[in-house]
């Protein structure tokens, strides 16, 4: 059985257009942590066996500061734990994109209070596991700076931006190639 149409649609905007803004926020975030302590982006390439051996104490970064194992690991699961956070922060603009198809969030508004909930209530949860003590011992999360939720808001802005310009053509062109394309 083949799937429809309007799956593939779906897919295509949920991976391949939102998703790799999505992801680019991840990474974004991830990098920039690292550069803010001392791990320049091309310093990382090729660094995963000297990264995970415990043997080695003095791994320089590009300041020529050394690290520890448990130093990296630190710093290596607190970009986790900022990936994670940036995701969340780009979820922000999905969900509000998601609720309309068509009708631009300007016209819809933001009276469904049930969304407005889930919105609130994931930044919470987010917060929670960033910041609660002993969720480095299990979910290995660990406290992040403030700032390093702001990296990912310009993703998340231009989640929106992308989602409302589409949405405009779609209302000004009915039935046309972008709607094809991109309409589920």
């Amino acid at each position: 059985m083949r799937p429809s149409l309007n799956v593939c649609r779906l897919i295509s905007m949920a991976y391949g257009q939102i998703g790799m803004i999505q992801a680019a926020a991840g990474f974004f975030v991830y990098f920039v942590i690292m550069a803010e302590n001392g791990f320049l982006p091309l310093k990382l390439f090729g660094l995963r066996k000297s990264w995970d051996s415990k043997a080695i104490n003095d791994l320089t970064d590009s300041y020529g500061q050394e690290w520890t194992y448990r130093d990296r690991k630190t710093l290596e699961f607190t970009c986790h734990t900022a990936f994670f956070v940036s995701i969340v922060v780009v979820q922000w603009a999905d969900l509000i994109i998601c609720k309309t198809r068509r009708n631009s969030i300007f016209h819809q508004g933001m009276r469904n209070w049930a969304l407005n909930f889930g919105l609130v209530f994931e930044t919470i949860l987010a917060a929670i596991l960033s910041y609660t003590p002993g969720m480095d011992k299990g979910l290995r999360m660990f406290p992040l700076k403030f700032v390093w939720w702001l990296p990912a808001l310009p993703f998340s802005l231009s989640i929106f931006v992308y989602d409302e310009i589409r949405r405009f053509y779609l209302r000004r062109n009915p039935g046309g190639w972008l709607e094809q394309e991109t309409y589920y």
